[in-house]
């Protein structure tokens, strides 16, 4: 059998208080369900760690609206770094993450109420859909795009959870190969080389970039496909600018985005495609690695530009932690989504404020 990639699973953030920047994002975009909370020891990741393991905190929190999560990390053990430069569009890495909204307006007039920064008015992106930029309380960007297909239902928020994400590359033609292909983003939704008016009031957006949007063309499948829904990468080159690395001279886990991590099955047979495409494993959490209350396989690979990209094979879920119901994954269909009432019983472990 193939692998399955069920879409993004979360968008891992690093920050200073674990705690606040949770209860941000849930009253921003209403990611308030919480699939787990552990402190411990990250051991796993030395490569990207200055090979010292590290306390952590960890909160992983979804949308019942659908999309991928946040996880958001700090460590405890040390103080979390920012950049000592101001990080722009064309830096390589992640830039933003993408948020998705069923009502852009509605979407809009929240978050200016609830008071976040907004960088951008509602305008049209290089494929006619309607967005705007914002920062998080830690100057993180996000985009706000709309989405009219790929929901798990839509109430409460007019925004769900992670749509994707803007990734800056050094080179486009030698980066899309692996998204396309190892990932799924097969389908190019647009390809565009300007300065863009969209852009006006996001740091670096007076130079000149090339801009490709890229989906997946078939419907996400496995346990979480409904769940997550489709997704889409936005890679950008600067074509006259010399970019950064956003995390040069700092750790996995530093203050920004720090991964971008992907729901997945068969974990060998993708351990196989990563190094047909030449990024093979980085980091290969073994088979028997706990999170928690959740259990799974976890590894790591880079792009071409060392931004990492995360692979998790959930093996056990919490559905409803109070009575101790938890799902063994690995005795269901690799292909078959988890049924309607399981899904939906993650709105018990839902944080309200």
């Amino acid at each position: 059998m193939s692998y399955i990639i069920s879409g993004i699973q979360q968008l891992g953030v690093g920050n200073t208080n674990v705690h606040e920047t949770f209860k941000w994002y849930r009253q921003a975009f209403g990611t308030d369900i919480k699939i787990f909370e552990e402190a411990a020891m990250a051991e796993l990741m030395l490569p990207y760690t200055d090979n010292k393991p590290h306390a952590r905190h960890a909160i992983l929190a979804i949308s019942m609206n659908g999309g991928g999560g946040f996880e958001i990390w700090q460590y405890t053990s040390r103080t979390a770094q920012k950049t000592n430069f101001t990080i722009q569009l064309g830096d390589l890495g992640i830039f933003a993450g993408k948020i998705k909204s069923f009502n852009i307006q509605e979407s809009y007039n929240h978050l200016k109420k609830f008071g976040a920064k907004l960088l951008t008015e509602i305008t049209q992106s290089p494929d006619n859909r309607k967005h705007f930029y914002l920062l998080d309380l830690w100057g993180n960007v996000f985009e706000v795009i709309e989405e009219k297909t790929s929901w798990y239902q839509q109430s409460n928020f007019s925004t769900g959870g992670i749509l994707g994400a803007v990734i800056g590359v050094s080179d486009i033609n030698k980066s899309i190969g692996l998204y396309q292909t190892v990932l799924g983003f097969d389908k190019i939704i647009s390809d565009t080389t300007a300065e863009f008016m969209d852009w006006k009031g996001v740091e670096g957006a007076h130079k000149k970039f090339r801009r490709v949007v890229l989906r997946n063309s078939k419907p996400r499948e496995g346990s979480f496909g409904p769940l997550l829904g489709d997704n889409e990468i936005e890679l950008i080159q600067a074509l006259d600018y010399s970019p950064r690395k956003i995390y040069e001279n700092r750790l996995w886990g530093d203050c920004g985005f720090i991964h971008l991590c992907f729901d997945i099955k068969n974990m060998k047979a993708l351990e196989e495609a990563c190094k047909k495409a030449g990024q093979p494993f980085t980091v290969d959490g073994g088979a028997g690695f706990e999170m928690g209350e959740a259990a799974g396989h976890f590894t790591y690979i880079e792009d071409g530009d060392g931004t990492l990209i995360e692979f998790v094979e959930t093996k056990k879920l919490p559905v409803i932690k109070k009575i101790g119901w938890y799902l063994d994954l690995r005795k269901r269909d690799p292909k078959k989504p988890l049924p309607n009432f399981i899904l939906k019983a993650l709105r018990f472990s839902r944080v309200k404020d």
